[in-house]
């Protein structure tokens, strides 16, 4: 049997001596509140995930960014991870897979996922020439937002970057890219289990 919406919420508080981070997450719901991390292109990216995903998400954090923004990145990643795995549940029912291609100016990202309770990260941009950095967040940045994200949420994740080098864009289509794909991912859509093992 399917979940009600109910079901699909959560909220994760993780504190470290670096960071301080708040997620909440509603997988069957729009409404969300404006991030605040300290950090504005990391809200920025929060508020475009939220709203091309088409889910409920609220993240309230603090970091030494005095030294440098990879903390702060990295844990909020980690922490939407763990409530999305929270909010997924047993996984029963969703459609698992998703895919989205996005579009920005010059840039063309693809991304692919499957929300398989296995992590793993293929991140292609770190291979090629990606000018500059939006806002001190830096592709490598988003690399290691998506680690934290995969391996706390159990995600097979696959950035392709087809087209495009200037940071911003590349960040921007590529969060936008993960968002369309995961909206579709966390679909109920039966009340079965996606997986011929009976186990995700």
């Amino acid at each position: 049997m399917a979940r009600t919406a109910t079901d699909r919420t959560a909220t994760v508080h993780r504190v470290t001596s670096e960071t301080d981070v708040t997620v909440t997450l509603e997988l069957d719901s729009s409404v969300s509140t404006p991030p605040a991390t300290g950090h504005g292109f990391l809200d920025h990216m929060l508020d475009a995930l939220a709203r091309h995903a088409r889910i409920g998400l609220g993240v309230q954090a603090s970091g030494d960014l005095h030294i440098e923004p990879h903390h702060l990145i990295e844990d909020v990643g980690i922490t939407l991870g763990q409530a999305l795995t929270q909010a997924l549940g047993d996984r029963r029912g969703i459609e698992r897979y998703g895919s989205a291609f996005v579009p920005m100016d010059e840039t063309l990202a693809h991304v692919v996922l499957d929300l398989s309770g296995r992590a793993h990260l293929a991140f292609e941009p770190e291979r090629l020439d990606v000018w500059g950095d939006a806002g001190g967040m830096t592709h490598y940045h988003l690399r290691e937002f998506l680690r934290g994200l995969t391996n706390h949420a159990g995600i097979t994740l696959h950035v392709r970057l087809l087209a495009g080098r200037e940071a911003h864009h590349v960040i921007e289509a590529i969060v936008k890219a993960l968002a369309r794909a995961l909206r579709d991912a966390v679909r109920v859509t039966s009340g079965d289990l996606a997986s011929t093992k009976g186990l995700l």
